[in-house]
């Protein structure tokens, strides 16, 4: 992301905390998903509004006379702020939107769910079914079938938060493999709550009270509350792999047998 487009996510995220607590919704957030869909469906609409020659008044005139009649207030009022900003590129300022409203999203939630654990869960049961990650990821799939499918899959199983995440993310890909829009919007998401993920892969199961305390001593270090996703793959060996973010913490035995093979051979 440029250093534009990073600027006017700045502004963007700084937008939410000025609407008053309690007013953002679930619907808000659904609201700017529909916008982010239509104006990415738009080469000339979106194209305008990443033009940065398009004067900031005629952005948001733009904006308000598409969506006035549809959105809420505070959804426009978002949308607007976010249209109306300077970004390096269109697919920024598509994510820009996508960002945003996961964050409103995230914000609307209930303090006691963990939407990031549930879209974990559901990419873990993606990614083992070759055949359903084929059905929710495959470009020449009717948006209505996709839609259909999540809402299955999901209906009694996830929050209506995480079931309206995911069917954005399905219907506005943007080229991601569904793996990668997952752990985007996780991580996002988890943001928004001051905490981080981190996924931590063992061969065998980890006892809770083994994962709390590894929890407490990740967070000493990164300083900030840390979300666990475990991952069981028997590949590793023993030990455990650790992920946050861009850092990876392998103390695996397949690791080291890996490091001891490339000390022989080099």
């Amino acid at each position: 992301m440029g250093s534009a487009s990073r600027e006017a996510l700045a502004s963007s995220k700084a937008a939410i905390a000025a609407v008053a607590p309690g007013a953002l919704t679930l619907s808000t957030g659904e609201d700017l998903f529909a916008a982010g869909r239509i104006i990415g469906a738009s080469p000339q609409f979106r194209g305008l509004l990443s033009d940065p020659a398009t004067e900031q008044a005629e952005k948001s005139a733009l904006i308000r006379r598409v969506f006035g009649d549809d959105l809420s207030t505070d959804a426009l009022s978002l949308l607007t702020t976010i249209a109306s900003a300077t970004w390096s590129s269109t697919d920024d300022l598509l994510s820009g939107i996508e960002e945003v409203a996961l964050r409103v999203i995230a914000t609307s939630a209930p303090a006691d769910l963990s939407i990031e654990s549930e879209l974990f869960e559901f990419g873990e049961a993606v990614s083992s079914d070759s055949g359903l990650e084929l059905a929710v990821s495959s470009s020449f799939g009717a948006p209505e079938a996709k839609v259909a499918l999540i809402n299955a899959l999901l209906h009694g199983r996830a929050s209506e938060q995480t079931v309206v995440i995911v069917r954005h993310l399905v219907l506005q890909p943007r080229g991601r493999r569904i793996e990668e829009l997952l752990n985007t919007a996780a991580t996002i998401v988890a943001d928004t709550k001051n905490q981080s993920i981190a996924t931590v892969t063992s061969a065998t199961p980890i006892a809770p009270a083994q994962l709390d305390r590894l929890r407490v001593a990740l967070g000493r270090t990164y300083g900030r509350e840390l979300t666990i996703n475990q991952v069981v793959d028997a590949s590793v060996l023993g030990g455990l792999r650790v992920q946050i973010g861009g850092d990876v913490i392998d103390g695996s035995i397949e690791s080291r047998l890996n490091d001891l093979r490339q000390k022989l051979t080099a």
